[in-house]
């Protein structure tokens, strides 16, 4: 029986829960998700525990935020002018909306705070701050071929130009 080792390619199912058991991701209901082990594709906290599984094996991990999407950053939270924001856009906590650095680059940011005059908007990711567990079951393992190792990443079965 093949083990998972630093460099497979692996294919689980999972499902990822909050401390207070809200299930924040899962595969359910869609394909395994596929990645390199220890290539750094996915969180490091769940990437160090799929080595030694079996296809078949489920294990539950939990994994501290430093682990996950790291602490919560105090400097990722930027106090907006409310009137610099178009009335069209919905200003209530919990929306995620998208801004753009000076660059050009585009940032995934969710609505904080809002009062009378200015809008809380916080870059930080979602998870960040927050320990998360997930239930892992292996589906599938694969050495991962020599092209997969030298491009640093995931091959699948679809067309694959560099």
């Amino acid at each position: 029986m093949t083990t998972a080792k630093q460099g497979d390619t692996v294919r689980i199912h999972y499902t990822g829960t909050l401390n207070d058991g809200t299930v924040f991701d899962s595969s359910t209901g869609r394909d395994p998700l596929e990645f390199e082990v220890g290539s750094g594709m996915i969180i490091p906290g769940l990437d160090v525990a799929i080595p030694g599984m079996t296809v078949g094996d489920t294990k539950t991990v939990n994994i501290a935020a430093d682990q996950a999407y790291g602490p919560v950053n105090d400097q990722a939270r930027q106090a907006v002018p409310r009137a610099d924001i178009p009335a069209d856009i919905p200003l209530e906590v919990g929306v995620q909306l998208q801004m753009q650095t000076p660059d050009g680059q585009v940032v995934p940011v969710t609505v904080a705070d809002v009062n009378e005059t200015e809008v809380t908007l916080d870059a930080n990711h979602p998870l960040a701050g927050k320990t998360l567990e997930f239930e892992v079951t292996v589906v599938d393992i694969r050495t991962a071929t020599d092209e997969e190792l030298d491009h640093g990443h995931v091959h699948t079965g679809h067309e694959h130009h560099h």
